[in-house]
This record gives structure tokens, sequence and C-alpha cells, in this order.
């Protein structure tokens, strides 16, 4: 369950047992034999067990110390600026991040506690012995080298493919300009590029920069996004938002901590977009012990980072209304997702895909130069699978009539 508990406050998300529930069933060949694997994320990539700064600045060491500290780093600052502008500007600024801490803080405090009672974030100290993954990740590169490859014309382009062959094998794809697509109902380790990877069942990606994004518009299998990017704000500006998402859809953007950064977003790219701000979220990165893992009152590193959420062209839903501004989202990884979360808000059955992401999720469809960095084989534990089990699920997916 990556939903551990839900409250008014928000959620405390589990990442690693939604990302491993996606390789439930997983395949590979050798050859033209088929057998069955059990794929894990690696557990090391998943848990942080020390905060980046000194135990007085614990998440339970009380709303008076943390809101003292950030209120003398905010008048430290300011007395810094000799401009009266820079003073005033400043000041919005820490007044801002105050707002932002005192939510944060009594959000986390609350969800922390739920979970403690509950065996969560209970402190564990076991570390593994491995380390973690070293594979250099070439996918932006290629994509440049692929950019120099002549276009198809349009009339004679087919704009998806098929990841495997009727025969199950993994087939010749070109994964540059045309979207992939594995259909079946298990996740597949195959070759691609000269390594291997790990692709999730029914999922979708294209592999490709900002240049080479057609054939995501083309494809017609989006209705709903989500938006990251550290594009300059004039390329942002120019993706084709309004062609790949339907009326009515959910875009959500995570946004780093600089103040213009997220005035863009809000101000600028949504309008730009036909986008409807309807609420921010925070999404709090916290230890295996319920600590932040970086100072409250950080002037640099935050251990939060903010999602805005909106409506593409649509009268504000209700949904939405009910303080959902003030929502914290708390995780206890490194990297925490929220895909469960916003099934609340759109449905199970919505169509939902992810520009620049780095990963793939079963159901999604997936774009961005790294796509594929963390589905490579050397992020996953692999150990075989119970055969008989395994065919046995496999013959009632396909089956369903005889169950």
């Amino acid at each position: 369950m990556s939903v551990v508990l839900q409250s008014n406050s928000g959620w405390v998300l589990d990442s690693q047992s939604l990302i491993d529930r996606g390789y439930a069933r997983c395949i590979t060949w050798t050859g033209h034999h088929k057998s069955h694997v059990k794929c894990n994320f690696k557990r090391q990539c998943f848990h942080i067990l020390k905060s980046h700064y000194d135990m007085s600045g614990r998440v339970d060491g009380g709303h008076t110390v943390m809101t003292q500290k950030t209120e003398k780093a905010a008048k430290v600052d300011c007395l810094s600026c000799r401009m009266q502008q820079l003073i005033e500007i400043c000041e919005k600024m820490c007044l801002l991040f105050r707002k932002h801490d005192i939510v944060i803080l009594e959000g986390t405090k609350s969800l922390v506690d739920s979970a403690q009672s509950l065996g969560y974030l209970s402190g564990e100290t076991e570390t593994s012995k491995d380390p973690l993954p070293s594979q250099d990740c070439r996918l932006a590169a290629l994509c440049e080298m692929a950019k120099e490859l002549p276009l198809v014309a349009e009339e004679e382009q087919e704009w998806t493919q098929s990841l495997l062959t009727e025969e199950g094998g993994a087939s010749h794809v070109d994964l540059f300009s045309q979207v992939t697509e594995n259909s079946e109902a298990w996740a597949a380790v195959v070759p691609l590029m000269g390594e291997e990877y790990i692709i999730p069942h029914n999922t979708a990606f294209l592999l490709s920069d900002f240049t080479r994004i057609q054939p995501l518009v083309q494809c017609e299998c989006n209705e709903k996004k989500k938006e990251y990017s550290s594009l300059p704000s004039s390329q942002l500006k120019r993706l084709p938002v309004p062609l790949l998402g339907s009326p009515g859809c959910l875009v959500v953007t995570w946004v780093t901590n600089r103040p213009s950064h997220l005035r863009f977003v809000r101000d600028e790219l949504y309008p730009h977009w036909g986008v409807e701000v309807v609420a921010e979220w925070f999404w709090v990165k916290v230890t295996t012990s319920g600590e932040f893992v970086f100072p409250l009152d950080s002037p640099h590193k935050k251990p939060y980072e903010v999602l805005v959420l909106g409506r593409y062209r649509q009268e504000k839903c209700k949904i939405f209304a009910r303080q959902t501004d003030n929502r914290c989202v708390f995780g206890r990884t490194l990297c925490v997702d929220n895909h469960e979360v916003l099934k609340l808000y759109v449905g199970a059955e919505a169509k939902c895909l992810e520009l620049f992401a780095r990963s793939l999720q079963p159901g999604w469809t997936s774009w961005g130069n790294e796509v594929l960095k963390f589905q490579h084989i050397s992020y996953f534990d692999l150990e075989p699978a119970d055969t008989s089990k395994a065919e046995a699920t496999e013959d009632a997916a396909d089956n369903p009539a005889e169950t």
C-alpha cells in the first residue's frame, strides 16, 4: 500500500511499495525461452536514515523553536540588504516562507505522529551493503545524436509501435521518433540500445527532447498531464499542453522553492496554457525517523517542494475548495510519487501523461530525454519467481472468462 495514511493534513506515502507493485509480474527471455522473475527497486535508493542538520531542529522540536529560528534568519537576511527596495522584497519573501513553514511544521508533526503510532517512521537504521547504482545515463546524449536523423513525412509516419513481438520477445523499436507501448499485463526485461531495461505493464513512452515531441501530440494516448522541467521559460510556454490534454484535465507542476519560479508558473505559464490554478500542495521529505531532511529555515535547500495544481479551461472543481492549498504530501523516501493521491481527483481510469519523466508508471504515458533512466536494470534486484504461481496468475489474466 503506497498511501500509508491519510488525514486532514495530507498523506504519508511509501513510494517503494508503489513502484514494486508495477513489477509483481515480470518476464525475461533467454533466446526464445521465457522465464518469470521478481523485481524490486533497490531499497537503498529510498531510505534516508539521517537528516542533513543537527538534532536541535527535529520535527518534534516544537513550533516555537522552528518559528524563532526562521524569524531570526529572516531578520539577518533583511539587515544584509543595503537598499530599501531590496529590504521590502526580502521582507515579503520572508513572510511567505514563514507562512509556509508554519503550515509545513504543524502538518508534518501531525502526520509523523500518526504514522509512528501505526509503526511507520520508527527510526530504521538498517543499511544495505550494496552501493547505490552508478549506471552512466547516456540517454540525453543519444537524443542529441538522434536529432541528426532525417524526419519522416507525417503522412508516412507511424506514431506508435509495440515494444514486444507477437511471440513475446522484444521487437526492434525506434525509441526516438515513435511512442513505444508495452500493452501486455506484465512487465518485461528487454534489451534496448545495448543495455537492459525493465518496462512496466500497460505503459507507453517517447524518448526525445523538446524538438522531437510531435509523436506524443499525434499518438492520441493522453488526456491529462503532469509537468516538471528545467527548460527556459520561453520554451516552457511553447510546450503544446493544450494539444496534449483534454478540457478539464488536471495539470500538476513541481516547482522549486525560488519565489520567482512559483510566480512564473502561477501568473504566466498557467494562464498562457489556459490553466486555472486551484491548489498548492507541499511535498515534504523526511528521514526514516520522521525528521526533515534539511532545516526548515535553511536559506538554501528546503525539505519540501511545491506542487501547483490546475484545471485546463474548466470551472474550479468543488473538491479543491476545502482548503486544499494547505495540504501536505509527506513521504518516507527520497523520491515520492503522488500518483495514488492524484487518483482521488482524476479517477482510477484517467489517461495520464508525465512530461520530463525519468521513469515509467503502469497506465501512464511518459516523455523526456531521460525517460528510461530509472528503468535501467541496475536499479532493480531480480530473483527467480515461483513459476507455477506466476503462470497461474498470467493464465487468469489472459483468460478472465475461465476464472
